[in-house]
């Protein structure tokens, strides 16, 4: 086989152009897609990139942090200017996290912060204002007084942040007392959890679920054990299925609301301002809202 020059110079040019095919490009490794907060997430960082005429490349690490250690090396191979990260696990993710950096690529963390690591940017739910939030409401749902669960995530920082500030809300009323506290990640670990707790405090008045899928498991083990009238379950995300759950479901009291569309198009817009040069806030907080019965 022959070549031309013209044929070497077009060839060289598609091997130069496929090595910086991502070039001014993001490189997303978002948690989980099974969740429709995440879906909501991924959905406006795509609308944004494209907005912004901006490459994106979205990598979904399924909550485990070897997949999303992987697909951020992947991103550093392919030489990505900004890489945007929800961790699997807010410790085991700054390794990960150092290495881009040390590859001279900015990381914006977004929903989950990492524990221990510098970004560029954090974009994410006030989770301490939101779990005060919970747990004010909770206290005025039980007319301060009663006994409280917690379903819990704990490997999630952004969780363990609203976790606390709830546990802190409810000690300033003194008649209200946290009996349990057990860790149910998914829809069925947290129904098994709420079934335990409730077995075992069968005098519960009030589970607050760290998310959806949490508060809304927790709200079928209620009314299997026949407590429809006495527990209240708040929740933490407020996607559709759980503000369809508040409306119509007597034991779902509440949900404390994130603006996941917010937060993904923001994470595309700081990613933008750093690949151009520009200084982004270190913390850009988004207020959750208070959902409850219509």
């Amino acid at each position: 086989m022959t070549f031309t020059l013209k044929s070497l110079i077009a060839s060289a040019a598609f091997t130069l152009a496929a090595t910086h095919a991502f070039a001014d490009g993001i490189g997303a490794s978002l948690l989980t897609q099974q969740h429709p907060f995440y879906i909501e997430l991924a959905d406006a960082m795509k609308a944004e990139a494209k907005d912004k005429n901006v490459a994106l490349e979205v990598a979904i690490a399924n909550q485990d942090l070897n997949k999303q250690l992987a697909d951020v090396e992947d991103f550093i191979v392919k030489g990505v200017d900004v890489i945007v990260i929800s961790p699997v696990d807010s410790q085991g993710v700054r390794a990960a996290i150092n290495k881009a950096e040390k590859a001279g690529i900015k990381v914006i963390t977004v929903d989950v912060p990492a524990a221990d690591a510098k970004v560029t940017s954090h974009i994410g739910t006030d989770n301490y204002t939101g779990g005060v939030q919970a747990g004010e409401l909770m206290a005025k749902l039980l007319d301060n007084k009663g006994k409280v669960a917690i379903i819990d995530y704990p490997t999630v920082q952004s969780v363990v942040n609203r976790v606390d500030c709830f546990k802190k809300a409810i000690g300033e009323h003194k008649d209200i007392e946290i009996v349990a506290q057990q860790t149910g990640i998914t829809r069925a670990e947290a129904l098994a959890a709420a079934q335990n707790m409730l077995q075992a405090n069968p005098d519960i008045t009030g589970i607050f679920g760290f998310g959806d899928d949490a508060a809304l498991a927790a709200a079928v083990a209620v009314k299997a054990a026949g407590l429809d009238g006495q527990v209240k379950v708040i929740g933490f995300d407020g996607m559709e299925e759980a503000r369809k759950a508040v409306d119509s479901n007597p034991v779902m009291a509440a949900v404390i609301q994130q603006f996941p569309d917010q937060m993904g198009k923001q994470a595309v817009d700081t990613a933008v301002k750093v690949i151009a040069g520009e200084t982004v806030p270190e913390e850009q907080p988004i207020v959750p809202g208070v959902y409850t019965k219509k």
